[in-house]
């Protein structure tokens, strides 16, 4: 080695010496802080908590540790879902006639020579005792023409009314009038099915009533695997979605469209995210739908052995400020605050909790964190003191070796 070279390693070797008791008073430092700059993948369980309420007293997000309570007012107010919002409500077996329909009528006489009917030669008539007249579109003031009847409204009768009124108008022109009225394209009593399925289009309504399912068969069914798909149902201003999965799943969520809806399918993956002392740190899909808090941890790999505080694990979600209100009486909800971060608490020390857990819903985009056990930070204030004597020893080595 050369003498150049050979007084840097020196001089290094001396600098380490003279900074050992510096590093050494770092680490002591460190032990003595709390370990609050060691590396570390995320809070520890008790700054989760600490940290609901900001330093100068403002209310960050709600802790609300996991209980048979807890588990009970959730199972009961449930997820959004169709019947919950829509109800399911059969429609009326004889839909109404609506404005841009298309309405054919025929009209029948009980004997020749009438309005609508062929004239008779020598008592033998030569046509028909009837007229069908032209399909023709429910205007904007829902009414059409019959003639000899005038403007017949039929907006908002069924098919069956507006014979009759057709009937009544007739009486005294016509010989003995009689009315056949058929719909033969209804616009108003569609649903318009949209979005991921085979070939969106506008689904006429059949009279024995349609449920979300059938109106989506009606086009091809959907184009992506159900697990990934949602479906929204868009009525009288309220939109709701639920998982497609759901609707196989529940019976009950399968209701009855009415006319005017929109039902669209989209492409949405549900999934969770695990972090910190888990098997995998993962965007986690869901796969199946009743996805429980006790299987979200499993496919997340479990607790770490070594590394997991079995205290701290937390499931992070916005709720409805009313849901809140229920779970934690004391929280302070601002006025008009729709949505409240909450973190719950499972303590997975308790036996219990595991019961619990089996039957605590996951949710898509629900964020599973578990914290880091406060052992092992000092474990790695230990590792970061044995790394700095080995510098020390090999400092101590090289100075042997190379002499003053």
């Amino acid at each position: 080695m050369g003498s150049a070279r050979r007084r840097v390693v020196l001089g290094v070797v001396e600098l380490t010496f003279k900074g050992r008791n510096i590093a050494f008073a770092g680490i002591a430092v460190l032990l003595l802080g709390g370990c609050s700059t060691l590396p570390a993948q995320g809070p520890l369980a008790n700054q989760v908590v600490s940290g609901a309420v900001s330093s100068d007293g403002e209310a960050r997000y709600d802790v609300v540790d996991l209980t048979d309570r807890v588990q009970a007012i959730l199972a009961r107010i449930g997820p959004v879902s169709f019947s919950g919002r829509f109800g399911d409500h059969r429609a009326s077996p004889e839909p109404v006639i609506g404005v841009g329909d298309q309405v054919s009528v025929t009209v029948f006489e009980a004997a020749a020579g009438g309005l609508f009917s062929a004239p008779s030669f020598g008592g033998v008539t030569a046509g028909a005792h009837s007229a069908q007249l032209p399909p023709q579109a429910v205007a904007g003031d829902g009414s059409i023409s019959v003639p000899y009847a005038g403007r017949v409204r039929v907006a908002g009768l069924t098919a069956r009314q507006v014979e009759r009124q057709i009937v009544q108008r007739l009486t005294g022109k016509a010989i003995e009038p009689q009315a056949i009225v058929v719909v033969s394209q209804s616009v108003s009593n569609s649903v318009t099915v949209t979005g991921e399925v085979t070939a969106g289009a506008r689904v006429p309504l059949t009279g024995h009533g349609d449920k979300i399912l059938d109106v989506i068969a009606s086009v091809g069914g959907v184009r992506n695997s159900v697990h990934d798909s949602a479906v929204t149902l868009s009525r009288g201003g309220a939109s709701v979605s639920v998982p497609m999965q759901t609707l196989l799943n529940d019976p009950r969520e399968n209701v009855f469209v009415r006319p005017g809806d929109v039902v669209t399918v989209e492409a949405r993956p549900q999934s969770y995210v695990a972090f910190g002392a888990t098997g995998r740190n993962f965007v986690i899909p869901f796969d199946t739908v009743g996805l429980t808090l006790a299987e979200g941890i499993a496919k997340a790999g479990g607790l770490l052995d070594l590394g997991a505080d079995p205290e701290g694990v937390f499931l992070m979600r916005p709720e409805p400020a009313s849901i809140v209100a229920e779970l934690d009486p004391n929280y302070p909800i601002a006025p008009g605050q729709r949505s409240v971060n909450v973190v719950y608490r499972a303590n997975m020390r308790d036996a219990n909790t595991y019961f619990i857990a089996r039957k605590f819903a996951l949710r898509d985009k629900d964020i599973l964190y578990v914290a880091e056990a406060e052992a092992n930070q000092m474990q790695k204030a230990l590792q970061v003191l044995n790394a700095a004597t080995g510098v020390a020893q090999n400092a101590a080595i090289a100075k042997s070796y190379f002499g003053n």
